[in-house]
């Protein structure tokens, strides 16, 4: 006895939305946030050491680490807001989700390194935040792409209070982080947005 093919064939998996598959790398940023932050309470790792100390050659660890390590619920619940608004903007509007990431983290993070305050930790992953809505704002205007420039514009009016966070205004708040996780953004942005702009006139 033989079967058809069609009878054969398996039937086809339900493809995943767009929506989702963008969506999860930030949920799990934001989730390997929250599993360091219980670890480092539930447990005397005291993971908070491995923060950004500034021109430290022994803690150069500290510029990836940093963003994943928070002083305690309070801290990380703030920045896990904004993370998952800024962050789900920028997954669903644009393909760089990833690059804008590691280009925040790694030079907003030297920034910090270079030029935070002598005998200091930073930790936090609000460099992230800033730098994400720098890159949001900046984006669509570079690019030339007018449905992200409107994301960009509600970006501004949503968060242009932060602008205050990149001064030394608040003791013990890491303006540094925000003022290089912003200036990453930018430049992140720049980059990007100029090599998306060409790419479609030359398509």
């Amino acid at each position: 006895m033989t079967l058809s093919s069609r009878a054969t064939r398996p039937a086809p998996r339900p493809s995943t939305p767009t929506w989702v598959r963008r969506l999860t790398p930030v949920l799990v940023l934001v989730a390997l946030m929250w599993a360091t932050e219980i670890v480092d309470v539930a447990t005397p790792l005291s993971l908070d050491r491995f923060g950004i100390r500034p021109r430290e050659l022994g803690h150069l660890q500290g510029i990836v680490l940093s963003p994943f390590l928070h002083l305690g619920f309070g801290h990380l619940i703030a920045n896990t807001v904004s993370l998952l608004a800024l962050g789900g903007l920028l997954a669903l509007t644009t393909r760089h989700l990833w690059l804008v990431t590691a280009g925040v983290v790694l030079l907003g993070g030297l920034g910090v390194w270079l030029l935070g305050g002598p005998n200091t930790v930073h930790i936090g992953a609000s460099g992230v935040v800033y730098g994400y809505a720098a890159f949001l704002a900046v984006y669509g205007f570079v690019a030339r792409r007018w449905g992200s420039a409107a994301v960009g514009v509600l970006v501004i009016v949503v968060y242009g209070s932060m602008l205050w966070g990149v001064l030394p205004l608040r003791a013990g708040v890491s303006w540094q982080a925000h003022l290089f996780g912003a200036l990453a953004g930018v430049a992140m942005a720049v980059w990007l947005g100029r090599t998306d702009r060409a790419g479609r006139v030359r398509a």
